[in-house]
């Protein structure tokens, strides 16, 4: 079975891709400009190009059938100043929209701040649809896969509208989306919604050793891989086996 190419924007430490490909995908290119996440991705994907600047980035330079990517939230984030998606930051929507357009994948997967729910999400979809996509969201929290805090974020499961929706690709992985979203909001009501912390203790990355600050930044703006696991393995099914990276170093 030929795996699926993945194309992973806004990259950070790779969550994404580390998730995807332990559900059986491949990455082919990752878009990150920061250098310390650079040496992360290179680390545990030397084989893969690295490219620093998604405006630059053209979307044709790798064929692909999934672009990923958690576009950056400080405009969006209720801790910012509620710009949006005409922010400068949160703006580069705008960039992973153009690159969509021009790659187009078979699937996208977007995630970002639950607060995107009411600061953008309607012209995110509306990109999407105008680019001809079929897209479904659902704000699932770290905590709905076994993380110790709430960490919630939007999910965004979008693929290309025509037959291949008529024939119910894609289904699998919404719904699952769907189960886990709903099981976890249905738990939390029935043991009270003040269990978890807000977030997590960070053990040794805050251990005041060089470049502790890096790794936490790093931590704080990553994908829970779990997740896009999770999401993944619906889209490709359960035929394939574990691949993919294991997450150590």
């Amino acid at each position: 079975m030929t795996k699926l190419r993945v194309l992973d924007l806004f990259s950070g430490i790779g969550g994404f891709s580390l998730g995807l490909e332990r559900a059986g995908m491949e990455t082919v290119a990752f878009v990150e400009r920061e250098p310390f996440c650079q040496k992360v991705l290179a680390k545990h994907w030397p084989e893969v190009p690295i490219y620093d600047d998604v405006q630059e980035y053209q979307g044709d330079e790798h064929e692909c059938d999934v672009v990923c990517g958690g576009f950056p939230c400080q405009d969006i984030s209720l801790a910012g100043r509620g710009a949006g998606l005409a922010g400068e930051r949160s703006g580069l929507w705008r960039e992973m929209a153009r690159i969509i357009g021009v790659a187009r994948p078979r699937y996208v997967i977007v995630e970002n701040v639950a607060a995107l729910l009411g600061r953008g999400l309607g012209d995110v979809l509306g990109d999407l649809a105008a680019l001809g996509f079929d897209a479904e969201w659902h704000c699932i929290p770290a905590s709905a896969v076994g993380a110790p805090h709430r960490r919630d974020r939007v999910w965004i499961l979008a693929n290309t509208t025509g037959q291949r929706r008529e024939n119910g690709e894609g289904r699998q992985a919404q719904s699952e989306c769907d189960r886990i979203g709903t099981t976890y909001h249905r738990s939390r009501r029935s043991r009270g919604a003040n269990r978890w912390a807000p977030e997590p203790s960070l053990g040794r990355v805050d251990d005041g050793l060089p470049g502790w600050m890096d790794r936490t930044k790093a931590l704080g703006n990553a994908v829970v891989p779990q997740i896009s696991e999770m999401i993944g393995r619906a889209i490709v099914g359960p035929q394939v086996n574990d691949g993919g990276k294991d997450g150590n170093g």
